[in-house]
Formats: structure tokens, sequence, C-alpha cells
């Protein structure tokens, strides 16, 4: 308890993150159980540290771990919050617990035994709704973005912006895009967050080591995340790179099962596992049409890489349309129910129909749709149904 007590102290000491991510203000933190879900690099420890350092509590009531740590040294878990409870611990906080086998057990007998808040990080995979310990009964969960263009525009230019709904969007976007430009030129920056700004950790290194980094981060998913929590054999690793590779390459609107499963050499149920993978852990972002559901050995109507970063660090050409398109799910698509459409490119919410493209899209393919919208690059300013995509970078 000591050595890790040390450990923590000294992590604590050299951490100095100031700003405060937009899920702040979604965690209920009287709850005493809380998992923060998601992808490598978009700020789940930061979060931890920031809510460590505010705490009221005396240091010693405190305690962070790693579980990559835990598992390293063969300690266990339970018994380590047994220590730390028994001392007059009050907040225990574990990172990376996907790095321990086992823990959903540890977490419930933790809950159950003892009177502490235990707040916990996690992969985008992981899966706590069908837990053995039964443990979505006791956790309060939130899965995390990255960085929203709104949020990269605030560390960028150290100002403060507005969010606004999807409904605030398409009711009022004329207004809310001549108040926002008037404050800022979205062009100047949007390009620069579709290449580097949904990791914050883009603001730690150059642009020339980002793309780098972004590599290892994925490679770090799939090889370690991913094999550890679906077993995954490690020598079918490689398929997995394959298959991201190949996604990139292809249009969403070329998806073709068939060719992907005979170049990757494996058969289509395997290929539907993968992508299944791929979409837990968040490097895949799937979109299924209303009628066939989102069964995992249905087929996907389009396949996207989770962020347009994700792109630009591995396609060796990047498609305007798809970047569009990637920028308008990945900011939608954990607020919203987002659905292939024969009608227009999405179908929001079982409601609104959306086309995506540049400035010179025309409403051709949606006239006459109720609630349809055309949503263009390269605008500052819309005008009727047609919205600037740049906005949707306001949702959170």
């Amino acid at each position: 308890m000591e050595k890790l007590q040390k450990l923590f102290f000294a992590l604590l000491q050299n951490f100095d993150i100031e700003y405060e991510r937009y899920f702040f203000d979604l965690v209920d933190f009287d709850e005493k159980l809380i998992g923060i879900i998601g992808d490598r690099g978009v700020g789940k420890t930061t979060f931890l540290l920031q809510y460590l350092k505010n705490s009221q509590l005396k240091l010693n009531q405190k305690l962070y771990i790693n579980a990559e740590y835990i598992s390293m040294s063969g300690e266990n878990l339970f018994e380590i919050a047994q220590r730390f409870d028994a001392q007059g611990g009050k907040l225990l906080i574990i990172d990376e617990i996907h790095k321990y086998i086992d823990f959903e057990k540890d977490l419930k007998l933790i809950y159950d035994y003892f009177n502490l808040q235990v707040l916990f990080s996690g992969s985008s995979a992981i899966k706590l709704e069908h837990s053995k310990a039964d443990l979505s009964r006791r956790a309060m969960l939130y899965r995390v973005q990255g960085l929203s263009f709104r949020e990269f525009l605030e560390l960028k230019l150290n100002q403060k912006f507005p969010k606004y709904t999807f409904e605030e969007i398409i009711d009022n976007h004329i207004e809310i895009a001549y108040e926002l430009s008037a404050k800022f030129k979205p062009f100047e920056y949007f390009k620069e967050y579709l290449e580097y700004g949904y990791y914050p950790f883009y603001f730690d290194q150059s642009k020339e080591n980002f793309h780098l980094k972004l590599n290892e981060t994925i490679n770090a998913t799939i090889e370690f995340d991913l094999n550890h929590i679906f077993n995954i054999e490690p020598k079918f690793t490689i398929k997995l790179k394959q298959l991201v590779s190949l996604i990139c390459q292809s249009k969403p609107y070329e998806l073709n099962i068939t060719k992907l499963a005979q170049k990757i050499e494996i058969n289509r149920n395997t290929l539907y596992q993968y992508i299944y993978y791929l979409a837990q852990g968040h490097i895949f972002n799937i979109l299924h049409s209303k009628t066939k559901g989102d069964n995992i050995f249905s087929k996907p109507q389009k396949i996207y890489l989770s962020n347009t970063n994700l792109n630009y660090a591995y396609c060796d050409a990047i498609e305007i349309g798809t970047i569009r398109e990637s920028f308008f799910i990945n900011q939608l698509g954990h607020l919203h129910t987002i659905q292939y459409s024969k009608i227009g490119d999405f179908l929001i919410d079982d409601r609104y129909i959306v086309e995506i493209g540049g400035k010179n899209k025309s409403f051709e393919q949606i006239k006459d749709k109720k609630d349809s919208f055309v949503v263009a690059d390269d605008i500052t300013i819309g005008s009727g149904n047609k919205i600037p995509l740049w906005l949707f970078g306001f949702l959170y």
C-alpha cells in the first residue's frame, strides 16, 4: 500500500492539466461506482487525475492505481481495496481496468463490502451490460468521445464556446453560425481539426509526430485491448490491421463483404466478427439500414473509420466525401441514432433525413421530403434547410 501511495503522490505532483472536458458536466459524482469508458488517447486518465486533484479529501484518503501495474505485480485488486478501506480510504481510482483479469468480480465485491467511492476507466470495447457479476446494475457508465470541434477551438484559442443540441442547430443554424463566426473564422481551424484535432495529445507534441503517435495508439488498441477483451489469438492481429487498411482505402458506399473476406483470407462470419471487434474498440463506425438492424452477422450498409484523424493517419489518399460523412457521424453518433438511408445519406433519430456534400450540394435527392436537410462543407453560414457542416462540431 505504501508503494502504491508513493507512486500516486509522484504522479499527482507532476499533473497540471486544467482544461475540463465536456463529460465533467455529465458525470453524477454522487454515485458510488463510476466507469469512464472510451478510446485510448481521449483523456480518460486526465479526467481521473483531475477529479483526484480537485477532491477535498486528504491525500491518504484517496488512491490512484493502474490495473496493468496490479496485474504485473501479481497483487489482488480486492485485497488492495480492503487494505485501503481499513486505513480510512474514501476514494479509489482504477485506471485501465480491462487489463485486470476478472475485474467485474472484484469491482462487485468492492462495491458490496466497502464504503469506497470507486472510479474506473476502461477500453471502449468493454461490455459490462452482460457481465457475469451483474456489474451493470451497480456501475454508472459514461462512454466518452475525443475532442469535439468546439473543445478543440477552446484549447486552441483559449476561449469558451457554447454547446448546442441537434434540434437547436437545425432550427436556428443561421443565427448560431453568425454569432460563432463573429468570434473566429471556422475554416481557419476546421481542416486542422479534421486532420489532427480529435485526440487531446495533439496539443502535447508536434504535428510531425502526431500521426506516428496515433498509429501507435491504434496498434496498441488492436494488439492489446481487443486481443485481451475478445481473446483473439495474437497471430490474427495482422488480419484486424489489414481490415482497417482496406476500409480506409475503400469508399463507404462500395462495401463488398465477399471481396473483403477474400483479400484478408478469412470467411464471411469471421469477417463479421472482426468488424464487430473493431466497432467495439471504436476504430470503426458502422451504419445499418433501419430494416436490417445491427445483428453482428447482418451486413453493414457502410463502414467508416471512427474519426477523421484516423483517415489522415491510415489512408494513402483522402476522399473528401468520406471525411465529411465521417465527421458528421462522429460528432452525432454518441448522442443520436444514425441509420443508413436510401433517400439522402443518413436517417437521424428515425425522423430527420440528411444529405452531406460540398457548398454546391443541391436538394435534388431529398426534395419534397419532410424534415430533410443538406449539411454542406465550405460554407460559413447556411440558409433555409442548408446547414454548415462545421456547426455540428458544437454538439458537445
